[in-house]
């Protein structure tokens, strides 16, 4: 019981402190996909520490073998014993159903978000099938449109759409840049984290936590391919190449599963290119990277610390409980 109400205790606290450090937090935008990194740490451990609190819940009342209890060196009584809860049964058969319902409705949401994304996609890459014209030297698909826009559709047939007016608005080193940052999109398949911060904040709805995790991962999953443009060509470059294609007129033309260049929050973005740039220190980072690990280990180290304690337990014979079956 203890084990479950400290899981519990640890969710509710990242919830609501989690987000308030994280936004505050000056080195996100300095360092996106760590940044991107630490929230979904933070949602993931969030809905895993509530999962495991009903797993606690339900040790008691698993059958554990005989055999998995001598290779532990413990045995079903000592287990049992750390994991206890005063109401019993009654307890370990909520637990279950409330950790697999909560599995299950992250799942379905999951599975519904992946599944209109891939409906939506297929949908509008067989209009651009129709109506776009194939750049094969520069790997892009391009539209007749008077409004300039750069946008990439993810998946399995992906591609890279440049209109006809982001081509005149755009030089060569811009139109690299921007090229680039739509590659960023599709090679760290930044639509797969998308869809999980999306799922996670349409299944708990009533969670601020989750809210604010889709809408900052979406302002970051940007920045970092800004970050991977401004390598492979400058920052000014690319600041440059977003004031193109940043016309807020071709927002509503561009389908909702693609990946814009030139999208909402723009003019923030070209603020965040401009001299002086100051990139996360390699020791803050690797810092900022154990943290994330720490984040996401420490309610599975919390559900099984009885586990490790019932291995020290001295109610157990020392000979194999098989043997004595």
């Amino acid at each position: 019981m203890i084990v479950a109400l400290v899981l519990i205790g640890y969710s509710v606290l990242l919830a609501v402190v989690g987000p308030r450090l994280l936004l505050r937090a000056e080195w996100v935008d300095r360092a996106p996909r760590l940044g991107i990194a630490a929230w979904q740490a933070l949602t993931v451990t969030v809905l895993a520490s509530v999962v495991m609190a009903g797993l606690a819940l339900t040790v008691p009342t698993v059958q554990i073998s005989g055999d998995l209890a001598a290779l532990l060196r413990s045995c079903v009584m000592a287990l049992r014993e750390q994991y206890a809860s005063p109401w019993g049964a009654a307890a370990g058969v909520a637990g279950a159903i409330f950790a697999l319902a909560i599995i299950g409705r992250f799942l379905w949401f999951l599975g519904a978000a992946i599944t209109r994304m891939v409906r939506e996609r297929t949908r509008h890459g067989s209009v651009l099938d129709m109506v776009g014209r194939r750049d094969a030297g520069r790997g892009i698909v391009i539209l007749e449109c008077d409004d300039p826009a750069v946008y990439c559709l993810p998946g399995r047939h992906r591609r890279i759409v440049v209109t006809t007016a982001a081509l005149r608005a755009l030089d060569e080193d811009q139109l690299d840049a921007v090229l680039a940052h739509e590659r960023a999109h599709l090679g760290e398949r930044h639509d797969l984290v998308l869809a999980l911060a999306t799922a996670l904040a349409t299944a708990f709805s009533g969670l601020k936590v989750f809210g604010q995790a889709a809408a900052e991962t979406a302002r970051l999953v940007e920045l970092r391919a800004d970050d991977v443009a401004a390598e492979r060509t400058n920052r000014l470059t690319v600041a440059g190449a977003l004031l193109a294609v940043a016309a807020t007129g071709t927002l509503h033309r561009i389908p909702a599963v693609a990946l814009a260049a030139g999208g909402a929050g723009a003019a923030a973005r070209v603020r965040r290119l401009l001299p002086p740039h100051n990139p996360l220190s390699r020791l803050r980072a690797a810092t900022g990277s154990l943290a994330v690990a720490l984040l996401l280990a420490l309610p599975v180290l919390v559900l099984g610390s009885p586990a490790v304690a019932s291995m020290q337990h001295s109610m157990c014979p020392d000979a194999p409980m098989s043997s004595q079956m």
